[in-house]
């Protein structure tokens, strides 16, 4: 399989792993924020994903922390009608 070479393909990639994250962790991701531990929470699957996106995108877009704000887009972002003492 070829590398990703395209920021915005790169961009895509990160977005949909974050969303797998977001699709199979809801109820650790719910603990995680209202406990103020998301990232040590679920830091198991955020390194597997992580894996992956190194994996599938050249060395020279892996550096633009594209996967880490994903994560932020989806995993924080997306959640701020959660109650947690953050916000």
């Amino acid at each position: 399989m070829a590398l990703i070479e395209t920021e915005e393909a790169a961009r895509r990639l990160a977005r949909a792993i974050a969303s797998d994250l977001s699709l199979y962790n809801e109820e650790k991701i719910v603990k995680g924020i209202t406990e103020d531990s998301l990232f040590s929470t679920l830091a198991e699957e955020i390194e597997e994903g992580r894996a992956l996106y190194k994996r599938r995108v050249s060395p020279e877009l892996f550096p633009k922390n594209f996967y880490d704000r994903a994560l932020v887009d989806i995993l924080i972002k997306a959640k701020g009608h959660i109650k947690s003492k953050i916000w």
